[in-house]
């Protein structure tokens, strides 16, 4: 098995979300963001980033100024991605195709992408098809997400056309189930939740409000002011400005079973897939999927350091194909006749 580490340190190059927001831009795009916008103690625009109302409204407003995105919502609690890191996770599947055809560069809708866990928000297909034209297939196993994303891409002109979305009925399975038996996928991506079990994602979720430095919110959004201590976070309620309830944060095992479950999966559709793809939030978590990894067969597996503020995480790719054939796969599924003609001789 062949193996590489890469590390960026910062938001990918192509990632629009360098430095700080223009927030006369964004309210430009989308007026409601105004109602949030306040003066940080060295007077630099920004808004409370524990507010949840505000940074649904933040997002909105990401997602029509930067990726023509009309219409975009959430349920109340259900998960708000942070767009800049979501972008970084989209433009690192780009260079993962790129190292095999370089014209993966670009708009290319023969792109077929499975995003396990596509989550109510559908943040990955409307950045992935935005940015590159790739096209999607979301799955998940919460029938109200789903029909909350779904709702999204018909609001949105021709989204529901390119971006397809399956319930997974099986809990327990990944691909069983919704990998239809004809289909190849060019990138399988997946953000898994990461904590093993609702006590431990509650207590995160609070260490990370204590963290914000803001205080905390009740359940209508309201400021309390009062500063907690670790004795305190525990009897508080697990509201926070990112959200996220049930098969979002957490799952029998957290991020390494679920991955693993991937892997294991993954080993009966090898030559059917060109990347499989999961973020790992946790460094710890990689040292058992490497072994799981070298126990299926693949051929190379990679990883990618991505860092996003204070937030650093991973992108965890392996492959059963090896250099040739990736190549050749891409000119194949790009159509690229004459350079698959030239390959062969």
């Amino acid at each position: 098995m062949h193996s590489t580490t890469l590390s960026s340190g910062r938001l990918h190059p192509r990632n629009r979300h360098q430095g700080r927001y223009d927030f006369a831009e964004l309210i430009g795009a989308s007026p409601e963001l105004a109602a949030f916008v306040v003066s940080t103690p060295s007077n630099v625009a920004s808004i409370d980033f524990a507010n949840p109302q505000a940074v649904r409204a933040l997002n909105r407003a990401l997602l029509k100024h930067f990726y023509n995105i009309e219409f975009w919502d959430i349920p109340a609690h259900y998960l708000c991605p942070p767009i800049p890191a979501r972008a970084d996770y989209v433009h690192t599947l780009a260079d993962l195709l790129a190292s095999s055809y370089a014209a993966c560069i670009g708009h290319n809708s023969w792109v077929q992408v499975l995003d396990v866990g596509v989550g109510a928000n559908c943040i990955y297909p409307l950045l992935g098809h935005r940015e590159y034209s790739w096209h999607f297939v979301g799955v998940d196993i919460d029938p109200l997400g789903m029909a909350c994303a779904q709702a999204i891409l018909r609001a949105n002109h021709g989204l529901d056309k390119v971006i397809k979305l399956r319930l997974q009925n099986q809990p327990s399975a990944i691909f069983s189930g919704i990998w239809h038996a004809d289909e190849m996928f060019d990138l399988v991506m997946c953000n898994p939740p990461f904590h093993t079990s609702l006590a431990q994602a509650t207590l995160g979720t609070r260490r990370k409000w204590r963290n914000l430095g803001k205080g905390f919110h009740d359940s209508n959004g309201n400021k309390a002011h009062k500063k907690m201590r670790d004795s305190e976070i525990h009897h508080l309620p697990p509201t926070l400005n990112f959200g996220g309830q049930g098969a979002e944060l957490w799952c029998p095992g957290g991020e390494g079973a679920f991955i693993g479950r991937m892997i294991n999966e993954s080993k009966l559709l090898g030559n059917r897939c060109l990347w499989f793809t999961a973020l790992v939030s946790k460094a710890a978590s990689l040292p058992a999927l490497e072994q799981s990894l070298r126990a299926t067969g693949v051929v190379e597996r990679r990883i990618v350091e991505m860092t996003q503020g204070q937030k650093n995480s991973r992108v965890l790719a392996w492959t059963y194909l090896t250099e040739t054939q990736r190549h050749v796969w891409c000119l194949k599924r790009s159509g690229n006749t004459s350079a698959l003609e030239r390959s062969r001789r």
